[in-house]
């Protein structure tokens, strides 16, 4: 009923509706490890409150046995490993979902950078949204979307300028400082006030999206973007991290940050999709700015094989 009533809000607002299931699989496994240390600390705190005193009284015994009772209830609960899927188990996924769509040689360059941040990875998360796969590109290789589209998530962050831009055979790398704006901004908490943050394009279809931390940790976000059809593609996210925090902690706040974006993302991919399909893969149409250097160099490689395949979208 909840994902229901979610997609009729989506379609009010005139957003297609979108399949949830696997993020919510995903989500509910990184729910489980963290409910795990939270029953942990409530046996302790009841069995020192217990046993301080010297003398156990029968509320207590029965607060013990209560929090011990619920704990390995919650054990039982586990989620199936299926949906507990890491750095391997995202390389098969998406081999297996993407073998049918891309081809054999960004199918090789995507997983082999894969295999090289899997001992780092921390969630996985896959989404079926109703628009071009192009769309998503756009929106993906458009530094500017960051301080715009995401205000609200990032409160406020600036793209300041891009300090790098190295073009690669099949995409292109930039980087870009971007500045905490706002003094209340909750990301100074673990980031300095301006860093330099890394875009790079390894194929038509995956992107990623690197963000230091502090001494050199860092947090790298690998999209996957594959098509299905002129009106479909399935967007695959894996979040890699070196960050030394409580694993069941990180991946509950990266779950919840993934899908606080991507419902920011949406009327953005709406907007886009609206437009007709050439005007996205035509160089003329599109900034000249540096911000959307990594999207004209995608169009100049990839953008012409593109056009034969893509129908007009309704205005």
């Amino acid at each position: 009923m909840q994902l229901e009533s979610l997609n009729k809000s989506y379609k009010s607002n005139n957003i297609p509706a979108i399949e949830f299931p696997l993020v919510f699989a995903n989500f509910r496994s990184g729910l489980w490890l963290f409910g795990i240390p939270s029953w942990l600390f409530g046996i302790v705190d009841r069995s020192f409150a217990a046993f301080t005193d010297g003398y156990i009284s029968s509320v207590e015994l029965v607060h013990l046995f209560t929090a011990s009772f619920f704990f390995l209830g919650w054990i039982y609960l586990k989620p199936e490993e299926s949906l507990n899927i890491g750095g391997i188990g995202a390389v098969k996924s998406y081999l297996t979902e993407a073998k049918n769509y891309i081809d054999e040689s960004s199918l090789r360059t995507t997983t082999t950078r894969m295999l090289e941040l899997q001992e780092q990875h921390a969630i996985h998360q896959e989404y079926i949204l109703p628009f071009h796969y192009i769309c998503q590109i756009y929106h993906l290789l458009n530094l500017k979307h960051l301080e715009t589209i995401h205000n609200f998530s990032l409160n406020n962050l600036k793209v300041i300028g891009v300090s790098q831009i190295q073009p690669t055979q099949s995409g292109g790398m930039v980087r870009f400082q971007t500045v905490l704006d706002s003094p209340a901004n909750v990301l100074r908490i673990w980031r300095q006030p301006i860093v330099e943050v890394g875009l790079t394009l390894h194929t038509p279809y995956t992107v990623e999206l690197c963000i230091p931390v502090y001494n050199n940790k860092y947090i790298a976000v690998l999209f996957n973007v594959i098509p299905i059809n002129n009106n479909e593609h399935k967007l695959v996210i894996d979040i890699y991290s070196n960050l030394e925090w409580p694993r069941p902690l990180l991946q509950v706040i990266l779950h919840f940050a993934a899908c606080l974006t991507l419902f920011e993302d949406l009327p953005y991919l709406q907007k886009i999709a609206q437009k007709k399909t050439h005007q996205l893969v035509n160089l003329k149409g599109i900034s000249e700015r540096d911000t959307m250097w990594l999207y004209r160099r995608f169009v100049k490689l990839h953008g012409a094989s593109q056009v034969p395949c893509l129908t007009e979208a309704k205005s």
